[in-house]
């Protein structure tokens, strides 16, 4: 049978663009629609605004510290506005760039939604027309989560807040996750009252136990209000003001705006992925297998919509694997182990391999941590520490998790990575030279464990 194209690709996020222009430069006769901005998440309303953000809010702190180091700073003032344009102005680059290498890679673009009408068939929804292709792709990645409660239609998510044409002066943030926690940092940076929901009894869950309580608290001293084991029962909008978060306990709490940042969830509504006998689970996100092929043999997906590993260069990597082993003949699956991480909470996290708690439950571990001031808070007299932790295989000797916590945590971690991606022991880390003066020499001078936990640990302590 003859197609239209040899691959389409729905969504044009990172993962997808990579695929298609890896796909395009191997010959084959490649297509993509977005029906937003080309560039994604990540480019458009994730990653790269976020930073942005981060590094605006972060400029609070930097101005106050500059005093100790004998600068005199003049009268400050933070414009939202001002920030937006410069913001908005490049995204709007970075969208062309994409845009235009996947054109220069031979790429035929539909700005225009695009979903699934059978196993080989495409419908465009602006030609009302269908294509064909040998082979389809799915990567519409996710989009923010908002429960069914009363007034909800009021709460925003981060997808909203990129666009506001003012900033909120006060802002409830709904939820525990990374989002959330790097948004109640930037927020309370730009100036913003900040109050942190959960429901949990510590944010950040899912990461190192000692990490997370670490940044809970760090970020309770910088002025983020932080309520646990709380919820928003309801959001009223009175006749006159801004809005009002009434809690699960009963309390009122008076708002600009609540901002839910309570998960995402797969992009698959309405892509009729049904009609072609693709396998969708619980979320709605699409089976695949480890090579990206989902249950119709014609469709693979990658990124966020198969609710893997949600980061933009985990969904690249599964996009080129992809393209390996659909147009090369060669099977490719992408490696999901031992991740490098960066969470722009403020403080920042930099993770990589398993938590103290996952590995402990597998077999006997020593800790080893140092938390410090750092060399820029001796003069700057800010209050604020450092965290550095390894978790070790007693017997293997290898680091099985590296966690970092505080500036540039994540420029540490990428680096940490490698080691730990190759599988270096305790050993490996003590014989190299420390750089001085550096808080990351701590990765490399932590010498006695602060302790030993673990199954076989457990067991001694009980005999």
């Amino acid at each position: 049978m003859t197609y239209d194209y040899d691959l389409f690709v729905i969504g044009g996020g990172s993962g997808g663009v990579r695929a298609a222009r890896m796909a395009a430069q191997t010959g084959a006769r490649v297509a993509s629609a977005e029906e937003h901005r080309f560039g994604g998440t990540c480019v458009i309303r994730g990653c790269v605004p976020k930073k942005l953000m981060v590094y605006a809010s972060a400029f609070s702190e930097a101005f106050e510290d500059a005093a100790g180091f004998g600068w005199t700073v003049g009268e400050r003032s933070f414009d939202w506005s001002a920030f937006m344009a410069a913001k908005n102005a490049e995204i709007a680059r970075l969208e062309g760039i994409y845009a235009r290498n996947l054109e220069g890679a031979g790429v035929e673009l539909h700005r225009t939604r695009a979903t699934v009408a059978g196993p080989h068939s495409v419908r465009l929804e602006d030609h009302g027309r269908e294509v064909t292709a040998k082979h389809i792709l799915i990567a519409v990645g996710g989009a923010p989560f908002v429960p069914d409660f009363p007034g909800s239609q009021h709460a925003i998510t981060s997808n909203e807040l990129f666009e506001l044409q003012t900033m909120p002066r006060r802002v409830v943030i709904v939820g525990g996750g990374y989002i959330a926690s790097e948004f109640a940092g930037i927020l309370n940076g730009l100036g913003a009252q900040v109050t942190q929901l959960y429901r949990g009894a510590r944010i950040l869950r899912g990461f190192d136990g000692e990490t997370a309580q670490f940044v809970q608290d760090e970020m309770i001293r910088k002025g983020v209000e932080i309520r646990l084991n709380a919820d928003v029962a309801a959001i009223e909008k009175p006749e006159v003001g801004g809005l009002v978060a009434l809690l699960d306990s009963g309390e009122r709490i008076e708002a600009d705006a609540v901002l839910y940042a309570t998960g995402r969830w797969p992009n698959t509504t309405g892509l009729g992925l049904e009609t072609a006998g693709v396998e969708l689970g619980p979320k709605g996100e699409v089976k695949v297998d480890r090579y990206s092929a989902t249950s119709c043999p014609s469709i693979h997906a990658v990124g966020d919509v198969t609710d893997r590993v949600a980061l933009t260069p985990v969904a690249i990597r599964e996009g080129a694997a992809f393209v390996r082993t659909v147009f090369e003949g060669e099977p490719t699956a992408a490696d999901h182990e031992q991740i490098p991480t960066a969470v722009f909470t403020q403080p920042e996290i930099g993770t990589c391999g398993e938590s103290e708690e996952a590995a402990a439950a597998r077999e006997t571990v020593e800790i080893y941590r140092a938390a410090f001031r750092p060399t820029l808070h001796t003069l700057s007299g800010r209050d604020e520490k450092m965290l550095m932790k390894l978790v070790v295989s007693k017997s293997s000797r290898k680091v099985l998790g590296c966690h970092v916590v505080g500036h540039a945590a994540g420029e540490m971690i990428q680096l940490a990575g490698v080691a730990i991606k190759m599988g270096a022991t305790k050993e490996d880390f003590d014989r190299t030279v420390a750089v001085h003066p550096t808080a990351a020499e701590e990765l490399v001078t932590m010498r006695e464990p602060s302790r030993t936990v673990g199954p076989r640990a457990s067991m001694a302590a009980g005999s």
